[in-house]
């Protein structure tokens, strides 16, 4: 017994993570070198209903991994355009423009310019999580006793960067992903993490 819990203990001490990643990215207009010129500001993500605390948290990560992933292109984060956008007078305009959007999936041409103006910025990210998930079942016990748990997430993430010069897309792309650990920690797989992970694979598709 006290072999197989020693067992037991250290395959969860020394973890098995495995990540399963799809991505499926479609370019349109979107040219090397242009982010470095121009400039990108997030704009408030989307998020399937039931998920509408994690907008903030998902913006705040993303931009904080591309200033890491790639600190050659202005990055404005959804804090400042906020700013920028209330100081231009702009709030009712914005709300509206996404309460639109909800039907159509599209951004107003005239709105996405005042937004660039405002923000000094040409291009747009706009995020939609589509999915999170997280949860634990039970790998390995003995006599009732829990000893190792595989926690695991599923995450589906969609990018979209706006060019507010015509109001046209300049790249989609979206991520699904979904990761297993085997861990005794009692602490779930954290979005944090899971989206990190997402990021990078996403802005490693931009130009």
């Amino acid at each position: 017994m006290k072999r197989l819990l020693a067992a037991a203990a250290g395959l969860a001490l020394g973890g098995c993570s495995q990540v399963y990643p799809t991505l499926q990215e479609q370019r349109v207009s979107l040219s090397p070198g242009v982010l470095e010129k121009a400039g990108i500001a997030f704009i408030t993500p989307s998020t399937v209903t039931g998920q509408e605390q994690e907008k903030q948290a998902v913006a705040l990560i993303f931009a904080e991994t591309l200033k890491k992933e790639r600190p050659d292109v202005r990055v404005m984060t959804l804090a400042d355009t906020l700013g920028a956008v209330n100081r231009a007078g702009l709030a009712d305009s914005y709300r509206k423009m996404y309460d639109d959007s909800r039907e159509t999936g599209l951004f107003e041409r005239d709105m996405l310019k005042r937004i660039g103006g405002a923000t000094g910025m040409r291009y747009l990210v706009h995020l939609k999580l589509l999915t999170f998930g997280q949860g634990s079942k039970e790998r390995f016990g003995t006599l009732g006793l829990r000893i190792v748990e595989t926690k695991y997430a599923h995450l589906r993430l969609f990018l979209q960067v706006w060019d507010t010069t015509d109001g046209s897309i300049g790249l989609e792309a979206m991520q699904e992903i979904r990761v297993s650990l085997e861990s005794m920690s009692e602490e779930p797989v954290m979005l944090y993490d899971v989206l990190q992970r997402a990021a990078r694979d996403l802005i490693a598709r931009l130009p």
